[in-house]
């Protein structure tokens, strides 16, 4: 066989080796990626926990992101926004709970801004899932999204604050079908936080792309090698056949 079909013959069997690793590598991210998203589920499927439990601090509110909590205060009249979604609005409104703060809530869905109802008097009780505020919105430019007065593309908290003159929880509760029925709204949907899946599942994948690029480069250096030998083979070769032709 000659050298450069045995050169052939390793960087293609490298390179079959080293995409088996790559695909494999793609397989277990998938794996990482959908046990993020079950924990991100099995954590919003949790029974409910009370919020005023954990007023204490913003770090304890932040441990409930993602997770349904239930919420007792007295609704503010004169705080509502819109928040356009998906050719509906979503409506934002606020709620003062224990500790003095106002807490935004989306009562729910409506395609019909008119036919929203005021929201209840006196001290409620609801259940919903609890979020930290969002991002901005974006047009395909890139350029913010621009929406009119009493509106906010968005729930987020530093524009809600402009609005909103009143301490804020950080976060905002998204209220579930059986509460945003109470409203005569439609339940809004949920944008739950990215979860994290097993970071054992994320290593292997890191190692089988290591894997790959360790596999090919000493495949490379193997052809290499081989062409080395042979150029150096030639090369004597040659030098002997001159040496015998000289001395003849």
């Amino acid at each position: 066989m000659s050298t450069r079909l045995k050169q052939v013959l390793i960087i293609t069997v490298a390179a079959a080796i080293a995409l088996g690793m790559v695909f494999l590598g793609l397989w277990q991210m998938q794996v990482f990626v959908d046990e993020g998203a079950r924990s991100v589920e099995q954590r919003a499927a949790q029974p409910a926990e009370v919020l005023d439990d954990h007023l204490a601090s913003d770090d304890e509110l932040g441990e409930l992101y993602g997770k349904q909590v239930v919420v007792e205060g007295t609704y503010l009249p004169d705080h509502q926004i819109l928040v356009p979604t998906d050719g509906a609005y979503r409506v934002l409104g606020a709620i003062e709970i224990a500790d003095g703060r106002t807490l935004p809530i989306v009562r729910g869905l409506t395609a019909d801004p008119a036919a929203i109802a005021a929201p209840p008097t006196g001290v409620r009780s609801e259940t919903g899932i609890f979020l930290p505020g969002e991002g901005n919105v974006l047009n395909d430019q890139g350029v913010h999204v621009d929406v009119p007065a009493g509106q906010l593309p968005s729930v987020r908290m530093p524009a809600l604050a402009q609005e909103w003159p009143e301490q804020l929880v950080p976060g905002f509760v998204t209220l579930g079908e059986a509460d945003a029925a109470a409203h005569g709204l439609d339940a809004a949907s949920v944008a739950l936080p990215t979860g994290e899946g097993s970071a054992q599942n994320s290593g292997y994948a890191l190692q089988w792309w290591v894997f790959a690029v360790f596999g090919m480069g000493m495949a490379i250096k193997l052809a290499h090698g081989l062409g080395v030998r042979d150029r150096k083979a030639k090369e004597a070769a040659l030098l002997e056949n001159h040496r015998k032709d000289v001395t003849a």
